[in-house]
């Protein structure tokens, strides 16, 4: 990550306050991870710093959008992204990752670097099915008019709901209502 220097914050010298950071994201910084499932985007970024004794809040606000390709058609299209995540970086005896919230840095950190929060942030919004737009009406499967209800019994016919509802207690529960008193 040496090309994305930019996105360092130099924790070392920051005093104990808040600072806010703006980056424009695109096409270039998507280039510095192989085999990234997003090529194109335009998002605004912006990264509140807020640097207190022994815990450092890192608050990302992602806005724009990326470009997909549909796994239908193979059409290309813009689809929206809107993120507001937090980072926690606590001070301790060694670095470590906690949670996917929470990092342990040492005394000793100089910098931080926040392009493979702000890269896991945006890949995690994209959805797992990429549909077009204009197809999204023609793959949504609750269609109404195609849902099928069953009776419990799995017959679905009108006979079997109608007897389930005049007998309401199940033969079986009056056997082991039986063995029950026996005791």
């Amino acid at each position: 990550m040496k090309n994305l220097a930019h996105f360092d914050i130099d924790i070392y010298k920051l005093a104990n306050k808040q600072y806010k950071y703006q980056y424009q994201i695109d096409k270039s910084f998507f280039d510095h991870f192989e085999n990234s499932p997003v090529e194109k985007g335009d998002l605004r970024l912006e990264v509140t710093f807020d640097k207190q004794e022994n815990l450092i809040t890192v608050l990302f606000d992602i806005k724009g959008s990326v470009e997909l390709e549909c796994d239908r058609s193979l059409e290309k299209f813009d689809y929206p992204v809107e993120i507001h995540e937090r980072v926690l970086y606590q001070y301790g005896e060694e670095e470590q990752e906690l949670s996917d919230e929470i990092i342990i840095i040492t005394n000793d950190t100089q910098k931080i670097n926040v392009a493979q929060h702000i890269y896991e942030f945006i890949i995690l919004s994209v959805p797992m099915r990429k549909i077009h737009p204009k197809y999204a009406e023609e793959e949504n499967p609750f269609v109404e008019g195609e849902i099928i209800f069953s009776s419990s019994t799995g017959h679905g016919s009108e006979k079997d709901s109608n007897e389930e509802d005049e007998s309401s207690v199940d033969p079986r529960w009056d056997a082991l209502k039986n063995l029950k008193n026996l005791n």
